[in-house]
């Protein structure tokens, strides 16, 4: 990320914030404490931007500015609103279907998921606001442009996000290798959220649990599981597939 995506000081970042820019994430330093960084820390909860509390080293490695202690990323988009979403494709008379990603860190994995997302048509991806990727100009190079193409949700949590769209009458389907049923042998109907879970231990267990369905991609080989952007993929496009059958 360049420097012009960086916004660095007290009065700066509060002018941002309250110009209703689109902050990725914000870094303060440890044991920064004033009335204006209460506001800052208030307003990031209000709109769900991460904020994260680092020594001091780490921001001067980002700039020798003067930074009063706070560093904040400008994100490459404008992030929408799921509860907003929701309703609106619906008055359109769509059928949902989103794609939800529970705690994916790599920018490589998001930003083909996004690339495959926005050529299938999926409606929005789902992003929790910490222990996730982000929508920074990597992800977007990745993504062939896709991310400035595809809504992109910010949400408190992914189980948050799960309930409001059940609450919504959307079906949730996670993906997990240990799962029993074969995704070709599981109804994949429409209105649909699809959860794909992070690199390293998949869907979380809190998800799991309320899923409606669970399904795997069988495998004959030796290796545990496939990439995510794989896996993503042929999951997709399965619900594309299944969605033009019902249409027949």
């Amino acid at each position: 990320m360049g420097k012009n995506n960086l916004i660095f000081g007290i009065h700066p970042l509060i002018e941002a914030l309250e110009a209703g820019r689109e902050i990725d994430k914000i870094l303060l330093k440890r044991g920064l404490r004033s009335s204006e960084v209460s506001h800052i820390t208030a307003v990031a909860k209000e709109r769900m931007i991460p904020v994260q509390i680092v020594p001091e080293e780490r921001l001067m490695r980002l700039t020798r500015k003067q930074h009063q202690g706070v560093i904040a990323f400008v994100s490459e988009i404008e992030y929408t609103q799921l509860e907003q979403l929701i309703p609106m494709l619906y008055e359109e008379g769509r059928s949902p279907f989103v794609v939800l990603l529970d705690g994916l860190t790599d920018v490589r994995n998001f930003g083909a998921i996004a690339r495959t997302a926005e050529c299938a048509g999926v409606d929005a991806i789902i992003i929790p606001e910490r222990g996730s990727v982000s929508v920074t100009a990597d992800a977007v190079k990745t993504s062939a442009g896709a991310l400035h193409r595809i809504p992109v949700c910010r949400v408190s949590s992914i189980q948050a996000a799960v309930t409001l769209l059940q609450d919504s009458g959307i079906q949730i389907v996670a993906a997990s290798e240990k799962a029993a049923d074969l995704y070709t042998e599981s109804s994949l109907s429409l209105p649909l959220g699809l959860v794909l879970g992070a690199e390293d231990h998949g869907v979380s267990q809190e998800v799991l649990r309320r899923a409606d369905k669970i399904v795997r991609i069988p495998q004959a080989g030796s290796i545990g599981s496939l990439n995510v952007s794989v896996a993503g993929g042929i999951l997709i496009y399965e619900v594309v597939r299944q969605a033009g059958l019902n249409t027949l």
